[in-house]
């Protein structure tokens, strides 16, 4: 199988390997695979959770929930906020405090709550933090606080990643969770997994505003949800993104790579 470098796109493409867009499409590639490589998270986790501003972040998050008065005020404080959202795969809702309140005291049993209306991340949240019926000693579970912990530094490690190379983040999740969506509804009610997957597909950002009945027609009519059961198609579909988020050259790469 030909190895993709970017000296190799370069010479396909022209230009040289570090200033062309094909060559940032190759090296998005190849970041992913180094990321995936065995043993490569738990080295970016370790080094992360000896990161002075992560530190400090943690500390000011178990502060405000060991003074919060109540739940409700938990989640009004941006110390709270700003570890629980990313660490439940929420971060790209902050802007959106009280709907992220309502949403995560609602009951994740309800199927005609708020809930189902939203984002399926919000529901999974909802559902294991279960502050519904916990409140504030949820958050203040020591169990609870240590995987929000873990959340939070795993998840500073690959924005870390993004820096570099956007879209790594995306592109990680997508990977550890598409085999658990079964329909293309699944895809559309979780805006990463929309994202990644319209992202691959060449789709504009655009379609978002049409109904979803339209975006589940230009999914399906691109791709068979039946491939996310298939680990390498995952893992095509997530270096597609990541070129995709390269730069344009990521296309012609792929007509020669697919």
């Amino acid at each position: 199988m030909l190895s993709l470098n970017a000296s190799l796109v370069a010479s396909l493409f022209g230009g040289s390997a570090g200033g062309t867009t094909a060559g940032d499409a190759a090296s998005a590639i190849v970041a992913l695979k180094a990321a995936q490589a065995k043993g490569a998270e738990a080295k970016g986790v370790a080094a992360e959770r000896r990161d002075p501003v992560t530190i400090t972040a943690l500390k000011q998050f178990e502060t405000a929930v060991a003074k919060a008065r109540d739940v409700k005020s938990a989640l009004q404080d941006p110390r709270v906020l700003a570890v629980l959202l990313p660490a439940m795969g929420l971060a790209d809702q902050a802007a959106y405090p009280g709907l992220v309140q309502r949403a995560l005291l609602a009951d994740p049993k309800d199927g005609k709550g708020i809930l189902a209306s939203l984002d399926s991340r919000f529901a999974a949240a909802a559902a294991t933090l279960d502050l519904k019926a916990k409140g504030l000693a949820g958050l203040r579970d020591p169990a609870l606080l240590a995987n929000l912990t873990k959340g939070y530094v795993q998840y500073q490690y690959q924005q870390g990643l993004d820096v570099q190379n956007p879209g790594m983040a995306d592109a990680l999740y997508f990977i550890q969770n598409a085999a658990a969506k079964t329909d293309v509804y699944g895809i559309l009610g979780n805006a990463v997994m929309r994202r990644v997957v319209t992202g691959a597909l060449g789709l504009p950002a655009q379609i978002a505003v049409q109904s979803v009945e339209t975006q589940a027609r230009a999914i399906s009519a691109r791709m068979k949800v039946a491939d996310l059961q298939d680990p390498r198609k995952v893992q095509a579909l997530a270096q597609r993104y990541v070129m995709a988020q390269a730069g344009s050259g990521g296309g012609s790469l792929l007509s020669l790579f697919g």
